[in-house]
Formats: C-alpha cells, structure tokens, sequence
C-alpha cells in the first residue's frame, strides 16, 4: 500500500512508497504513456534502463484494440508486451470525453462509436473494471464523466453526481472480482489490485469538495484529481487541484491526470500530487522537440546544423552520452526514425529523472528552494519554444 515518508517543511510536497503487485513505485513518480501497449519509440527493456517505475496503458484503445479475447490468450497486459513492472490502467473516461459529438451518456454507462470502425460500443462501470481485470493492470481507474471546458455549474454538478455513483458501482464490481475464486491460467492476476477514484467538479471549488468528500467516502486505495488539462488555462487547472486536494487523504496517493509540463508538475508536486502521466515527452520528441532543464528546443532549426554539443549538457541518456545536436539534426532532416528515438529516449529520462530529483530534494527537505529555481529558468529561457 502507500507509506508517506515525508514532507517539505515550505510546500504540500510529499515523498512517499507505493506498494503493487508487479513492484514498488516511490512518489513522486512520473509514468510514461504507453496508450496502447507500447511507450512509442520505446522497449520495455529500455524503460528499465532509464528507471521507470510504472507505465500507464489505455483501457479503451486496448480494448477495442486487439480486444480482450487476445488479452485473456495472453494472460494480461504485462505478458503480452514483456513489462514486468507496475502498470496504471485509466479506465477510458476521457476516451469517451473526446468523442463527445458520437457518443451518449446515461445512467447505465456510455454508448458511443469507436473510433477505428465505427462499431457501436459500451463501456459501463462494471464493464470497466472487467476489461481492467483482463488487462491484469496494478492500479486500476473507476470510469467517470470527464468535463469539458468550459461547463456551466448545473452540468458540472449533475455530473459529479453520476460519477460518484458510477464509481461506487467500480468499487462493488471490483470487490466482487476479488472474492471470486475462478481464475483460468490464461487470465491475468488481479491480486492485490489497487483502485483509484476519480475527482471531478469541474472549475467550481464547492463542487471540487464535494466530489472529493463523495469519492473518499466511498472507500479507495489512491485519488485522482480529473478533468484537468482539458483545455483550461494553467491558473485554473491549478486552482481546481488546490480545491480538491485538502479534502483527499493523507495516507493515500494522490494523482493528477494527463499532466503536464516539467514546470507544472513542480508546482503540482508542491501542492500535494504524487503521480503523473503525460504524452508530451513522447510526442513533441516526434515533432523533433527536445526539453531541457532551460526549456523546449526544436532540434529541426536550422541553427544545431553544426553544433557538437549534446542536446544538454551532463545529461546521461543514451541520446546526450552518444550523439550530438547536428547528427540528430541531420537525422530529423533525413526523416530516419532514430532521431526520433533518440530524442524519445532523452525526454523520457528528463522526465523520469526530473521527478526524482525532487525525490531527493523533498527528502533533504530543499523542494521548495529546487522548485522556485527550475521554474525561474525553465521559463526564462524557454519564450521562444513555447509561443
């Protein structure tokens, strides 16, 4: 379970050890996106390499793609792409969010087109948890009703409402999978599966509340704060963490969903947050965008044509030790697949390695001070990127 070891004397930060079936994962902690099975550009063997700890996976895509019949012949999601460690499944609310002029919405569940064929599909809170089961995930998502932005405060309201009482029916078909005894050899191991609930309340604090007192209520091993990053602007997608935040417990990991940059997920580290996910290392390095500590480079500019130097400097990701700015130039230019890999490779371990040196700073009780300092550079020397 989750052991909170410390906290930084001038923030919310928190350091602490979540225990799963498939290993540990120390928080804060960043996952790697692999949507549908795979971290893009990226084996298993090499996110071993570059110390990740968890990955997360997408419920929906895996499901209507190869589909659960092939999940089950495989014995779950850890067997069938050769990843030994933890994985998150989310439970693919926001899949449904994004298809919002095809799909219906309804107190049994959503009903919706999916989105390689067309074929009418159903996705309720029981069926859910079923496919996670399939996928044998270590932390699994309730379904919720992710909002768009902007919402009024009656929709909003309305919508907290079905997901806590979808989330309550996650929790009772999550436990009734636990007590059943049948499991083939085939089936993938659901021991000791965590669950996550999920916060909504869109952009208004008294509805942030109340959808967080409802989910603790109900009983889970970890919080997600949703329906962030959803088009809103950074000042509010950080005030609807400050409002949910106080009202999840202590003793349990706290995760906010599909965020966010390296500055946001400082400043969400020092509002409490253990957990994160987000696409971005992976896909702006498909675009040819590299991060640094300094902000964002776009390695296709013409200026790296002759530069010698690594993408940054003392970085120890196989991209920085091995290659420099202009080859990696010359390889976006020529569109052959390694540059993309290599830049993949270099963000994944900003990333990975960003989360734990703040890790470190929270245990030597210096968060605050590391926070303050990285976002001042990052965005001091990042103007140009991020237009």
């Amino acid at each position: 379970m989750f052991a909170l070891l410390k906290t930084d004397p001038n923030s919310k930060a928190r350091r602490g050890r979540l225990t799963t079936a498939h290993g540990v994962i120390e928080t804060p902690a960043f996952m790697p996106v692999g949507t549908q099975g795979s971290v893009k550009g990226v084996s298993p063997r090499e996110l071993r390499a570059l110390e990740a700890q968890v990955i997360l996976a997408n419920t929906y895509h895996l499901f209507v793609r190869p589909g659960m019949e092939v999940m089950r012949h495989f014995g779950g999601l850890h067997r069938f792409m050769n990843w030994d460690g933890p994985i998150l499944t989310d439970s693919g609310g926001y899949q449904i969010f994004s298809l919002a002029k095809i799909r219906k919405i309804t107190e049994e569940g959503a009903r919706f087109q999916n989105h390689l064929d067309g074929t009418p599909t159903f996705i309720s809170p029981e069926i859910a948890m079923e496919i996670q089961a399939s996928l044998g995930s270590d932390i699994a998502m309730v379904l919720d009703e992710c909002l768009p932005y902007p919402c009024d405060y009656d929709y909003a309201a309305r919508s907290l409402e079905l997901t806590a009482r979808w989330a309550k029916r996650c929790a009772v078909a999550s436990a009734v999978a636990a007590d059943n005894p049948r499991r083939s050899a085939a089936t993938a191991d659901t021991t000791g599966r965590l669950v996550f609930g999920i916060v909504q309340g869109g952009t208004f604090e008294d509805l942030r509340r109340r959808s967080a007192e409802a989910t603790v209520a109900i009983g889970f091993d970890g919080y997600a704060i949703g329906g962030v990053s959803v088009g809103e602007p950074e000042p509010e997608m950080m005030q609807a963490v400050e409002w949910s935040e106080p009202f999840l417990p202590n003793d349990k990991p706290r995760y906010a969903m599909g965020l966010g940059t390296p500055p946001q997920l400082l400043e969400l580290i020092a509002r409490g947050v253990d957990m994160f996910d987000c696409v971005l290392p992976t896909r702006l390095a498909r675009n040819g965008t590299a991060f640094t500590a300094r902000g964002t480079l776009n390695l296709k500019n013409a200026e790296f044509i002759m530069e010698k130097g690594p993408i940054e400097e003392g970085c120890a990701c196989p991209a920085c030790s091995e290659f420099s700015r202009g080859y990696i130039r010359h390889l976006l230019k020529a569109e052959e697949i390694l540059g993309l890999r290599l830049i993949t490779l270099h963000n994944l371990h900003f990333y990975l390695g960003l989360t734990k040196r703040a890790r470190s700073e929270i245990e030597a009780g210096t968060f605050d001070g590391f926070r303050r300092e990285f976002v001042a550079g990052y965005r001091s020397g990042s103007e140009k990127i991020l237009d």
